[in-house]
């Protein structure tokens, strides 16, 4: 594959209903033993309502440094990085960026595009001057920790433990990783 067929580029509100179909397709990958297959949102209907609340992100971003970009093989979305203002309490808003999500279709990986959005995600903090990033990991998700890890990304100690469902029932438990900004 030539250079020229793959790429990554802000989001437009166009990419929304394959951003949503990325997702949708990762998230029973990512979730895999902590959420049963069949809580996780599929068809036609689940599709349209994650690609409308993908359109209204992406047109009103509430914040100028909050960023979608996609990874593209030729004019079509393999995967995407969500960026923007670090928002945990003991981070500065100001210098510090949070990669709040990194996503790759999950029969897309292993070909670069991860990679390619990870470092434009670096570039677009980079050139929104933050100084530090930050992003959360799922403790049992060893390859995306090897990925970010092998990228120069390093564990801060921090931790948590997300309710997934908000009973208490389903959670996840979360290791934060960060690195320096150029």
């Amino acid at each position: 594959m030539s250079g020229a067929d793959v790429s990554v580029r802000v989001a437009w509100a166009d990419d929304a209903p394959a951003i949503a179909a990325v997702q949708l397709r990762a998230w029973p990958v990512l979730y895999a033993g902590l959420v049963p297959s069949e809580a996780f949102p599929s068809g036609p209907e689940a599709e349209q309502a994650a690609a409308a609340a993908w359109v209204e992100s992406l047109q009103k971003p509430g914040d100028a440094r909050n960023r979608v970009l996609v990874a593209l093989e030729r004019n079509r979305v393999t995967g995407f990085a969500i960026t923007g203002p670090a928002s945990d309490p003991d981070r500065d808003p100001v210098a510090d960026a949070e990669l709040r999500e990194l996503t790759v279709d999950p029969e897309e990986q292993r070909r670069g595009h991860g990679s390619r959005l990870l470092q434009a995600a670096a570039d677009t903090m980079t050139a929104d001057r933050f100084t530090l990033a930050v992003t959360w990991v799922n403790v049992g998700d060893d390859a995306l920790r090897a990925f970010l890890t092998g990228a120069g990304w390093a564990a801060d100690s921090a931790h948590r433990e997300l309710d997934l469902d908000g009973s208490g029932t389903t959670t996840v438990k979360q290791v934060r990783l960060h690195t320096r900004l150029a």
